[in-house]
């Protein structure tokens, strides 16, 4: 498969569960199994709170244990917040949906369990996995609700499987000035400011010209910033030739 199985392991709320899928489909994930959960299945306010999401739940797999949930599994990772008496790798949910994503390359099917919001999982359930996935949290206030668990998970896993930019710049409208409108914005000024008496004293003209020139280059302008400082400084001339 192209993406981890989400299994919730005995969920006590249709609320949380429905908020659930809406996070995994949030972040492009729709494989989803629910394993003996409290209030039966289906579940109506499931399906209320998953707003938009309701095709998860439709699809989800209906399981009696954990066991059968991930049978066909060949990497399971168990959420859980709480020190373990098991010996197994800890992973961040950044680390761990590092690692599922070349699992999950290779051709490995991959599951990942969340515990019920009470308690979280069970040693039982956390024995079964291979590994351990822990969110770096308060430790004194550790415990995360089961959709913002599984949100965290899902946001980690996008990460590692689209190709996203850490940073972007979105151009309303406009795009980067080139440099030839920075030089002659540049000049602009320079022969504005130059008639108005601003490079003074004469000796330090050069230096006062460079230095401006420099400030044009360091401000990442756009098109249209070009064309704004333009007009401002038409504006201030003419308003000093009509003498107002």
């Amino acid at each position: 498969m192209s993406q981890p199985i989400f299994v919730l392991v005995r969920p006590q709320m249709g609320e949380n569960i429905g908020a659930a899928a809406r996070a995994m489909w949030n972040f492009g994930l729709d494989r989803m199994a629910v394993v003996a959960p409290r209030d039966g299945w289906p579940n109506t306010k499931a399906v209320a709170m998953a707003s938009g999401a309701g095709r998860l739940l439709d699809e989800a797999r209906l399981a009696d244990t954990t066991t059968d949930a991930i049978g066909d599994a060949a990497y399971v990772y168990a959420t859980t917040a709480r020190p373990r008496d098991l010996t197994k790798d800890v992973f961040t949910p950044e680390a761990a949906m590092r690692d599922a994503a070349s699992r999950v390359a290779a051709g490995q099917r991959v599951a990942v369990l969340f515990g019920p919001e009470r308690a979280g999982l069970e040693n039982d359930d956390i024995a079964r996995a291979n590994a351990i996935i822990s969110v770096p949290v308060n430790p004194d206030f550790p415990s995360i609700n089961l959709a913002q668990c599984v949100l965290l998970t899902a946001y980690e896993w996008r990460r590692h499987t689209v190709d996203t930019q850490g940073k972007v710049r979105a151009y309303a409208g406009t795009e980067p000035a080139e440099a030839i409108e920075i030089e002659k914005l540049g000049d602009h000024y320079e022969d504005r400011l130059d008639a108005a008496g601003f490079f003074f004293p004469p000796e330090k003209a050069d230096g006062m010209k460079q230095v401006l020139r420099n400030l044009w280059s360091r401000m990442d302008l756009t098109r249209a910033d070009v064309q704004v400082l333009h007009g401002i400084m038409r504006q201030m001339v003419r308003w000093k030739e009509r003498g107002d």
